[in-house]
């Protein structure tokens, strides 16, 4: 089973810079994308099909807004929008699909850098998004968890950290609840493989910063400790330009 996790920073905007020829090359066989700022009904889903890819969306009842969507070449044996959670749910954050003992779970995690509002619902967040994949982990004991986290979780992850010490996304307790999720449990399976720095999955539109290559990784598949004996590859593509994210990429045995 081949998954990539990819923010695309709006769905609409990703086909027009060639998101769908990309898909054509068959770069993976479960594709879960983040903010795609688009219901299903927005975009032409016999494109989709075409390529062989069954499409399920999680929109955020704001338009334009969040969401989330998997695209997969496997029927998933069950389909869960949501996590029980009110806010969480109405921002569209997280999608679930069971493919035979494997769950994979498409989460979008909260950014907190319009301000305190937003940092504090992002902690919120954080523990309540912990406490569902805790409970979950009860039934479903072989999880991946992709998606865009909005938190570079050591110094290795971004490209600056004493001047990003009290960046949201760098701050104590985000790095604290990563080292918290993953310590109970989870394997971050790019780290698994790749401990070179300079790899990145985020650069801000400012100063030519992907260019240069200035930028965070806060796009992460996490296994739980399970599934760590059939992971065959994970890595980073940042060549691969449809959004200020770039897809990442895990290989496991299904």
């Amino acid at each position: 089973m081949r998954i990539i996790s990819y923010n695309l920073n709006g769905i609409r905007s990703a086909i027009r810079k060639g998101f769908l020829d990309w898909l054509a090359t068959n770069p993976a066989d479960v594709v879960c994308v983040q903010e795609t700022k688009a219901e299903k009904e927005n975009v032409d889903h016999s494109l989709f099909d075409a390529l062989g890819y069954h499409g399920y969306w999680f929109s955020a009842e704001k338009k334009g807004y969040s969401g989330v969507a998997i695209f997969t070449k496997h029927v998933p044996d069950a389909i869960f929008y949501g996590n029980g959670i009110m806010q969480s749910d109405a921002e569209g954050r997280v999608i679930r699909l069971d493919f035979g003992d494997i769950t994979v779970v498409n989460a979008y995690f909260p950014s907190g850098t319009s301000g305190d509002i937003r940092q504090t619902y992002k902690y919120q967040w954080l523990d309540e998004f912990y406490e569902y994949i805790a409970d979950l982990r009860k039934t479903r004991p072989n999880l991946v968890i992709c998606g865009d986290y909005n938190i570079a979780h050591k110094e290795i992850d971004i490209h600056n950290p004493v001047s990003n010490k009290k960046s949201s996304g760098f701050l104590p307790e985000e790095r604290a609840w990563m080292d918290k999720f993953l310590g109970s449990g989870f394997v971050d399976t790019f780290r698994n493989f790749n401990q070179d720095p300079h790899r990145y999955s985020w650069w801000t539109v400012r100063a030519n910063a992907r260019a240069n290559n200035k930028g965070w990784r806060i796009d992460y598949i996490s296994v739980t400790d399970t599934l760590k004996d059939r992971l065959k590859s994970a890595t980073i593509y940042p060549d691969i330009v449809h959004s200020d994210h770039c897809p990442v990429f895990v290989e496991l045995e299904s």
